[in-house]
């Protein structure tokens, strides 16, 4: 099982950019679709942005299409957001996770292999 580390957060006002950096370790990374999930205070875990092992394809959330990139580098066991245009109500805790894509029913995201998750905070 993948283990995982997020980088990256912090303090920015609205308008500004940050980029979320999770770094994972193993040999089986490329394996792995990733994902990108947030969770604010009081409300639950949601995906932002999801992306499959080759990086052709790509999930993102309605709240953060057009603003929000999702790459990776398999090279590197490296998977990150770019976040632009940030909006105080994408203050959350940020998280990485590994899972699977399938052409025919998308992401899944069964394995508990959480971070400790970074913290973005948008000021307005």
């Amino acid at each position: 099982q993948v283990q995982l580390v997020e980088s990256g957060g912090g303090l920015v006002q609205a308008g500004g950019s940050l980029r979320l950096s999770c770094a994972a370790s193993g040999r089986t990374f490329s394996s792995y679709a990733m994902g990108w999930f947030r969770q604010a205070p009081g409300k639950e875990r949601e995906a932002v942005a999801c992306i499959n092992t080759s990086g052709g394809t790509t999930y993102y959330a309605d709240a953060v299409k057009g603003r929000f990139t999702i790459s990776r580098d398999n090279a590197k066991n490296r998977v990150y957001l770019q976040m632009n245009s940030l909006k105080p109500e994408d203050t959350a805790v940020y998280y990485c996770n590994a899972g699977l894509w399938y052409s025919g029913s998308g992401f899944h995201f069964p394995y508990d292999s959480w971070g400790q998750g970074t913290q973005v905070t948008v000021s307005s």
